[in-house]
């Protein structure tokens, strides 16, 4: 039996100037697990970013949003593993994809980081690819139709369809948080991946 999830690490950049961009998915949807779980968010110097406390079916769960940026994320993300002595296969981290689109998300363990600078520097930092990735699909410019350049495109707003789909995809990614904490991943997956468009 794999080992169930035990944090779940969103991505983003802090500031209210990053907050509504596509970049910060995975702040979007920790803001939403953090109320679901009743986990409120307290900023924790220690951990170099924003941690909720919960617990589900009796266990400790973690909730993280680096307040680092995005390219040091693995910083945050190794001080609060290490501290609670979590292997990489117990952490989630939930991040926007180019390489999906908007109303598609997907789970998997390890892998490349495909040029995402925050998991990047999360496996620099873990000394190891295996944790789990929960990506959220935003599309990439050239999908879209769009001219920009890709760093410009991840630090815009999406345009209204977009969101409402990247919405659609918090919602149903939110309902499979529960099999993730009992390390259900293949029902969890099968879930997810089944609403694909």
């Amino acid at each position: 039996m794999p080992e169930p999830i035990r944090l779940i690490v969103g991505l983003g950049n802090p500031g209210p100037d990053y907050e509504r961009t596509r970049h910060n998915a995975g702040f979007w949807l920790l803001d939403q697990l953090a109320d679901d779980l009743r986990a409120p968010f307290t900023a924790d110097k220690a951990f170099f970013g924003h941690v909720g406390k919960a617990r589900h079916d009796g266990a400790a769960v973690l909730l993280l949003k680096p307040m680092t940026y995005m390219n040091r994320s693995g910083q945050s993300v190794s001080a609060l593993a290490r501290f609670y002595k979590l292997v990489p296969e117990q952490v989630l981290v939930v991040h926007d994809e180019l390489d999906l689109l908007p109303g598609q998300a997907k789970i998997k363990q390890g892998g490349s980081h495909a040029g995402h600078n925050g998991l990047k520097d999360i496996q620099s930092a873990l000394g190891s690819p295996q944790f789990w990735r929960l990506r959220l699909g935003i599309g990439h410019p050239r999908s879209l139709g769009l001219a920009q350049q890709v760093i410009d495109f991840v630090l815009h707003q999406p345009r209204r369809e977009e969101q409402d789909k990247i919405d659609d995809t918090l919602t149903r990614s939110r309902a499979v948080i529960p099999a993730l904490l009992k390390g259900e991943f293949d029902q969890a997956m099968q879930q997810l991946h089944s609403g694909n468009a």
